[in-house]
């Protein structure tokens, strides 16, 4: 019987592992190809595995809530879409029998061995017995760096059912780390207490679902690690309004694309971040990492209110054209819960479009580990000052606030400046004849 193993797929260049979800099928369902198997989910999204062949899908390696590698293989399903055959059981039965007993006893010993491991870590560490499940890897690492068992009771963790992962308790003694020493001394650091809140009649509770927890999480870590500096410029963009307005209907017939402002400032961002390589960057202890390629995040809001960040790998690569083509792709699978993980991960460099709201302007985190984020207010038509050979006049003219997040432990507020004035000249000097 022939058989096709499915594996965790690779899910970007920083992704090691995922977590099932939701088995979409059952052992003994018939699978077309293409169709969706199981839901998975990382630390950056959510997705599906679709089944790359025909068949019947006859054994499920892993339950819902199992963290699994890249590249295990997760099910079996069979091409000849039967189940294996009776006869096939019984050929050689006793040496059947005989590997059966081996596996069993290795199974056992195996067993055995997990068991030892583990009580010796309850009896090392006593103090982590709890209602709470720990996993022995998050138990050892725990241990190592002196984290007690008070303080994982108050760490919030990011798995299901508020289960604490190794990531959760890396990032917490981490934060733990970077806070400043108190003047006291003190024999072990006491965990900041929860507050509680208590509601009010007719309040409605609600429990973040686990994108939310996701974010909320990346938001203060991004807080807590980078100083944030926020600097603002406006910019007149009265010519790119115009030649959008002008050649918008001609580029849907020619293109097969609706042509948004975002690929046209997307396109000047690209181009200005080659001349400020410390912008295109990130930080690793004390070295500073200068990005080769630029990779453009762009903020998308979700159906459901959550935020995801899907990436255009190379921006200073494509025309126009490509970049709308790019940016029109990522949208719509952002907003019908398609995306791969790798289509988020490998970002340099932000882009969070505050005008989609009508917003003016705003003062957005960075997206970690990256080091600027530019926000892009709504644009509007004001009367301004405008120098002409003749002497001033007042005009009416398209006008949008940038403003650029950036993290000052190695962008000042000299390169920030510099690189949105670069970035308004450019956006000012458009080319509305192209």
């Amino acid at each position: 019987m022939a058989q096709f193993e499915i594996l965790m797929p690779k899910l970007g260049e920083s992704i090691i592992e995922a977590t099932i979800t939701r088995w979409l099928k059952s052992v003994g369902d018939v699978i077309e190809e293409d169709d969706a198997i199981v839901e998975i989910a990382t630390d950056k999204v959510d997705s599906e595995i679709p089944s790359p062949v025909d068949g019947k899908l006859i054994k499920l390696l892993y339950e819902e809530g199992d963290v699994i590698a890249v590249g295990e293989v997760i099910a079996i399903i069979s091409l000849d879409g039967d189940e294996p055959e009776e006869e096939d059981l019984t050929d050689n039965k006793s040496d059947d029998i005989e590997k059966e007993n081996i596996g069993a006893a290795i199974n056992q010993i195996n067993t055995q061995i997990e068991s030892i491991k583990e009580e010796s870590t309850i009896a090392e560490n006593a103090s982590f017995s709890s209602d709470r499940f720990y996993s022995p890897l998050v138990k050892s690492i725990a241990k190592t760096e002196g984290v007690s068992k008070e303080e994982l009771e108050n760490i919030s963790g990011s798995g299901k059912d508020n289960r604490l992962t190794k990531a959760d308790l890396l990032q917490y003694i981490e934060q733990r780390a970077n806070k400043p020493l108190s003047s006291k001394k003190e024999t072990k650091p006491s965990p900041t207490p929860p507050v509680t809140i208590k509601p009010a009649t007719g309040d409605r509770i609600e429990e973040m679902d686990r994108m939310r927890k996701l974010i909320a999480n990346h938001m203060v870590m991004s807080k807590q690690t980078s100083p944030h500096v926020t600097s603002f410029i406006e910019v007149d963009v009265t010519k790119i309004v115009n030649w959008r307005n002008k050649i918008k209907a001609d580029f849907l017939k020619k293109e097969g694309e609706k042509i948004t402002f975002t690929p046209i400032f997307m396109e000047s961002v690209a181009k200005n971040l080659r001349n400020y390589p410390g912008i295109n960057a990130s930080v690793d202890g004390d070295h500073i990492i200068y990005k080769k390629n630029i990779n453009i995040g762009m903020a998308a809001a979700l159906p459901n209110g959550n935020l995801i960040v899907p990436v255009i790998k190379q921006a200073d690569q494509k025309n126009l054209v490509g970049l709308t083509k790019t940016v029109n792709d990522l949208a719509q699978r952002s907003r019908a819960n398609k995306l791969n993980p790798d289509d988020i991960s490998g970002g340099t460099f932000t882009i969070t479009n505050f005008g989609s709201f009508d917003s003016l302007t705003g003062t957005p985190i960075i997206n970690q580990p990256q080091v600027a984020i530019l926000g892009i207010g709504a644009i509007k038509k004001r009367a301004v000052v405008l120098e002409t050979k003749e002497g001033d006049v007042i005009g009416i003219r398209s006008i949008m606030i940038l403003s650029l997040a950036y993290d000052h432990r190695i962008v000042d507020g000299a390169m920030a400046g510099m690189f949105l004035r670069d970035l308004r000249n450019d956006m000012e000097a458009f080319n509305d004849q192209q």
